[in-house]
């Protein structure tokens, strides 16, 4: 599993369209490779259908490849839909991994184990597949049912707890809510790693 994050910086509202279209794009890809995604958190962007931020797991037999495509500064070469008379054509976001558990780190975690919620009908109940992990010292928990089997929502809940914990020991007083936009600063523009052009989000070959 490759936790990824997705994120528009400090960026105007176009940055926060290409951080939604760069998704729809790697769901594409993702498919085409049989890489399951599925987005954790998000974080809304200030127009409709775009994303400020957004958080996912890739997982698969070439999730590892699929995801080292992506990481780094993405560029999108396009009129914006909303300012056409604006000059600027390249919007650049960023994308990181986020970071492995740290050897032990479970040790430190209570893992309960309880039954999924949400659609589904009776099916999603039937097992005690939901897992909500708590981290003992921080007191840092999350809730996790996204997969069909406990033990791979403990190994999410996990991940997710180690993101929390970077998170947290980088956070200022500006709370745990900034801590989680790590990446903002980090956009490097100018020096992409893929680069997409037009309204359809096209890679530039």
């Amino acid at each position: 599993m490759v936790l990824l994050q997705f994120s528009a910086a400090q960026g105007p509202e176009e940055c926060c369209l290409a951080v939604a279209k760069a998704l729809k794009r790697l769901q594409v890809e993702a498919e085409a490779q049989t890489v399951r995604m599925t987005l954790l958190e998000q974080e809304d962007g200030p127009r409709p259908g775009t994303l400020r931020s957004a958080l996912l797991s890739l997982e698969g037999a070439t999730a590892e490849v699929l995801a080292a495509q992506w990481i780094g500064t993405l560029q999108w070469q396009a009129t914006s839909p909303y300012r056409p008379r604006h000059q600027r054509k390249n919007w650049f976001i960023g994308v990181a991994r986020c970071p492995e558990p740290a050897a032990g780190l479970a040790g430190e975690i209570r893992f309960e184990t309880l039954r999924a919620s949400g659609p589904g009908g009776q099916h999603v109940n039937r097992t005690e597949s939901a897992v909500r992990a708590t981290h003992l010292a921080s007191g840092i928990s999350v809730k996790v049912q996204s997969e069909r089997s406990q033990h791979a929502n403990k190994r999410l809940a996990l991940g997710l707890i180690a993101l929390k914990l970077e998170a947290l020991a980088e956070c200022d007083a500006a709370g745990a809510r900034a801590a989680r936009r790590l990446l903002h600063h980090q956009v490097e523009r100018g020096n992409p790693g893929r680069v997409f052009v037009g309204e359809r989000f096209e890679p530039l070959h």
